[in-house]
Formats: C-alpha cells, sequence, structure tokens
C-alpha cells in the first residue's frame, strides 16, 4: 500500500511540474509569436480580431521602422555600445577574477567582499548619481578646454554598462576558476609557462563554458537596458530600447501599429538568435565542472 501511494505521489508530481512548464512556456510563446505576426500586418487589420492571421508578409512594416523611426541607427547603436562594454568587461574581468579566485595576497578577501556587496546594488539607484558625476565632468571640461565629451557618448556609455557588470561577472568567473583543479597550473609551471601564459593559454581556455554564460547574461543586459541609456545619452545617439520606447509613443498615437511591432521584433530578434546559438554552451557552463574526461 505504500509503495502505490508513493508511486502515485510521484506521479501527481511529475503532472504539476509538466504542466506547469506547460503554461510557463505557453505564456512566453504566444506573446512572442503574436508579435511576430503583427509586426507583419497592415494597420487596416488592426481593427479586427487581435488574433487574426496575417493576410500577408507586410514587409514594409520594417521598411519604415528602418528608415523613418531610425531604428536602423538605433540598432547599430546598439550593437557598438554592446560589443564595447562586453569587449571592457572581459578585458578587466577575466584577470581580476582569476587572479581573485586562485591567488591569495593583501587585501584579497577585502577585495572579495567588496566585489560580493556589488551584487546587491541595483545599478537603477545609482544612475543618478552616476549622471550628476559625468555632469560636472563635463562642466569642468567645457570651462577648461571649451567642450565635454562624457554626456551623450556611446563609449562613455559602454565603460558604465561594463563597470556595473562588474561585480556580478567576476563572481561568476571566480567561481568556476576556483572548482578548477590545480594540477593545471602544476602542469604548466612544470613546463615553464609563468603566470601569465597559465592563464590565458590554459586556464581561460578551461572556463570557456563560463565565458559564454556570461556573454549571454550580460549582451542580454546591455542589449535591453533603458534607463542609463536613456539618463546618459540625451541627444540624437539613442540606443535600440529607447528608440522603441519613442517609436511606440509615436505610433500609438499615430495608429500605426504595424511599424511599432516590428520595432519590437527588430530588439528581440538578435537576442533570440544569440541564445539559439549559444543554448548548449549555455547549459554547459551552468552545470560543467573543471575536471575533464
Amino acid at each position: 500500500m505504500k509503495k502505490q501511494s508513493g508511486m502515485s505521489t510521484e506521479k501527481i508530481y511529475r503532472l504539476f511540474i509538466y504542466v506547469a512548464l506547460v503554461t510557463l512556456a505557453i505564456s512566453i510563446i504566444v506573446p512572442v509569436g503574436w508579435v511576430f505576426l503583427a509586426s507583419i500586418k497592415q494597420n487596416k487589420e488592426f481593427y479586427g480580431s487581435p488574433w487574426s492571421l496575417p493576410d500577408g508578409f507586410y514587409f514594409q512594416n520594417f521598411i519604415d521602422a528602418f528608415e523613418k523611426a531610425n531604428m536602423g541607427t538605433y540598432m547599430l547603436n546598439s550593437v557598438m555600445v554592446t560589443a564595447l562594454a562586453l569587449l571592457l568587461l572581459l578585458v578587466v574581468a577575466l584577470p581580476a577574477a582569476y587572479v581573485l579566485a586562485r591567488y591569495t595576497f593583501r587585501g584579497s578577501k577585502l577585495m572579495n567582499s567588496l566585489f560580493k556587496a556589488g551584487l546587491f546594488i541595483n545599478v537603477n539607484y545609482i544612475v543618478v548619481p552616476i549622471f550628476l558625476m559625468l555632469l560636472n565632468g563635463d562642466t569642468y571640461l567645457r570651462a577648461n578646454f571649451g567642450e565635454g565629451f562624457l554626456l551623450d557618448n556611446l563609449f562613455v556609455l559602454a565603460v558604465v554598462y561594463a563597470a556595473t557588470a562588474l561585480p556580478f561577472t567576476i563572481y561568476l568567473l571566480s567561481s568556476y576558476f576556483q572548482s578548477l583543479p590545480s594540477t593545471y597550473e602544476e602542469a604548466a609551471f612544470v613546463d615553464g609557462a609563468g603566470y601569465f601564459k597559465t592563464m590565458f593559454k590554459i586556464m581561460i581556455p578551461l572556463a570557456r563554458p563560463s565565458i559564454i554564460t556570461v556573454i549571454l547574461f550580460n549582451f542580454l543586459a546591455f542589449w535591453n537596458e533603458y534607463i542609463i541609456a536613456l539618463t546618459l545619452i540625451p541627444g540624437p545617439n539613442k540606443t535600440l530600447p529607447v528608440g522603441l520606447m519613442n517609436l511606440m509613443a509615436a505610433q500609438k498615437s499615430a495608429a500605426n501599429y504595424g511599424q511599432m511591432y516590428a520595432g519590437m521584433v527588430l530588439v528581440m530578434l538578435p537576442t533570440l538568435i544569440l541564445y539559439i546559438i549559444v543554448q548548449k554552451k549555455l547549459t554547459q557552463g551552468m552545470t560543467l565542472g573543471g575536471l575533464k574526461d
């Protein structure tokens, strides 16, 4: 009797898990699919049933989004900022995470504690102090050199993105480096490799799954970030999320819904493509240990 009860409980638990997963999948897939379908509809089709299939593929929505709403320029800005921020982040975070994970020196515990404390700081709460700091810097530069460049600068925005992502990135990478056995380094030292060669030629390649995980998570954060970009880029060099919000505000009043949903697709599509490409590597980065068979 106890065995039957246990089996029935296990089946109920599995059924609950399956129902929860299917419900979650539907709640994600349906809105995303609806946006894709809405992006190829003509305006007159939006006045009927919202669940009706499009009459055809109206590609003009994407052309108008690129040309009239400057979404092409905004996308290029987002690509530049995201790529530059990821590059700066990895250049700083990889050596820092490796050193903090594998070596003990004076102040290492304090630095580890400070980086872990940074995990609990919401970037949106400090965007105003960052803006005021850059504004004061621009004021000083204008007073002494005649021109400032800290605000409305895509490079500065990329630096801010990379700096704010350092705590999470260093914490994740250092945890992975700590899981790697010291035999790799010992073998490298026996072969005559120095600290830098060991790090770049052996340890960092071993941490590739974790690095891919970091790149994906930070790519999503940088690509979809809105508040910092809106605050630090007041001029026309906007990123894609800020441009999308402007497009949505303009097209709602103009009742040009197809162009608005085409802009949403332009924001979502790169993240979906990247996730499909690195899905297997992402799973490895979350589950793989340091030991290799």
